[in-house]
């Protein structure tokens, strides 16, 4: 969100970001946008959501503002009866389906909830944007609306500019050895540091840590998660259980630009989802792209959207399913084939030229300029 309220107020418009208030949460970094935490009595199950839905309502209430834009299902109900009380414009921002999530279908009563606020809400929203084709084509064969589709890329820095830039002035005299060498130490990932895989974001059901812990038994690496969520505990448990304490480390979850210094130093990225939920099995997450944007391939499930880009690019070494054996499997082919490893750096580093913000926040830009002549 941070990354689109930037493009927006660099743009001319006035942003104001409202979120709430965590347990625990750092403090808000500065930013050239207006931002704001509603604070909650409650912080978890069905009395937390109304209270939130409650206190952002009559925040919006009292809020001027020439739009309204609601961030994924749990904020729809708010944003839609403010605006319409207001009479303002209103936009949906799905960043995932929200009621084709594993944790969600396995809930049968929870998910016809979000399922009836879904069918009346979304079709309230005629305006709105999602983070893939099979979101939007989803959402316009249920409830007849037409989303654009904005992917949340991460941002080409000055930085990555500059490696390119050297790569491409050494590209017609270095060979494919010498070139990875000059990328590695470009990179930021030191040679005399220990390889260790790199797990980021949250760590929730639906994304195969049941499978990925025990899978690094047969793996001589380490590996890194930076993340917490719903499934941190059961996580926890495994780890013990697994007698993976001197194998596996969680840690807590980083600011982005602290995280950015971290990613590049890793020896490859991982992107696991189940297959039991749709949207699992049509994600399209960040970190797929931040791995892409840090220079370090990663393993990830063959899935169709992750498929599209990967024959496009071929960033990644895919793997059919998330049982134990192929994660593990998945991770030695990218340690020991080193002409494996080094393809997919190097396409990285190619495909990070297209795959950025840069790109992509013209479509964002040209949304609200529609919606705003």
């Amino acid at each position: 969100m941070q990354r689109i309220c930037h493009s927006l107020t660099k743009a001319g418009y006035q942003v104001l970001l409202v979120g709430r208030k965590k347990r625990g949460a750092k403090p808000l970094t500065d930013q050239i946008f207006i931002q704001k935490r509603l604070r909650c009595f409650t912080h978890k199950g069905a009395i937390f959501y109304v209270e939130f839905n409650i206190r952002l309502f009559l925040y919006l209430l009292f809020t001027k503002a020439t739009i309204l834009c609601a961030i994924d299902l749990d904020t729809i109900l708010p944003v839609y009866f403010a605006s319409k009380m207001l009479g303002i414009k209103r936009v949906y921002d799905a960043h995932e389906y929200f009621t084709e999530q594993k944790e969600i279908i396995r809930r049968p009563k929870i998910q016809r909830i979000w399922k009836a606020i879904e069918a009346f809400a979304i079709p309230r929203f005629p305006s709105g944007y999602t983070v893939n084709n099979w979101i939007a084509t989803s959402f316009e064969a249920q409830y007849g609306v037409t989303y654009a589709v904005i992917r949340n890329l991460p941002r080409l820095t000055r930085q990555h500019n500059n490696q390119l830039k050297t790569i491409q002035r050494n590209q017609t005299t270095l060979n494919l050895n010498h070139l990875y060498t000059q990328t590695i130490d470009l990179d930021l990932t030191l040679n005399t540091q220990e390889k260790f895989f790199l797990y980021q974001g949250a760590i929730n059901e639906g994304r195969s840590f049941e499978t990925l812990l025990p899978a690094m038994k047969q793996v001589d690496c380490k590996l890194q998660i930076y993340g917490t969520g719903n499934f941190i505990n059961q996580s926890l448990s495994i780890i013990n259980d697994e007698l993976l304490a001197n194998k596996v480390s969680i840690f807590e979850p980083l600011i982005p630009t602290e995280l950015k210094q971290i990613t590049p130093t890793a020896f490859a990225g991982i992107t696991l989802f189940d297959a039991e939920g749709a949207n699992q099995y049509h994600s399209l997450a960040n970190r797929f792209f931040d791995y892409i944007m840090a220079g370090i391939p990663q393993i990830c499930v063959d899935y169709p959207e992750y498929r599209a880009i990967n024959q496009q690019f071929e960033v990644a070494f895919l793997i059919k399913n998330t049982a134990v054996e192929t994660i593990a499997a998945g991770l030695n082919k990218l340690l020991n084939d080193p002409v494996l490893y080094k393809r997919l750096k190097l396409n990285c580093l190619e495909a990070r030229k297209t795959l950025n913000w840069e790109q992509e926040e013209s479509v964002l830009l040209n949304f609200y300029k529609n919606l705003i002549p």
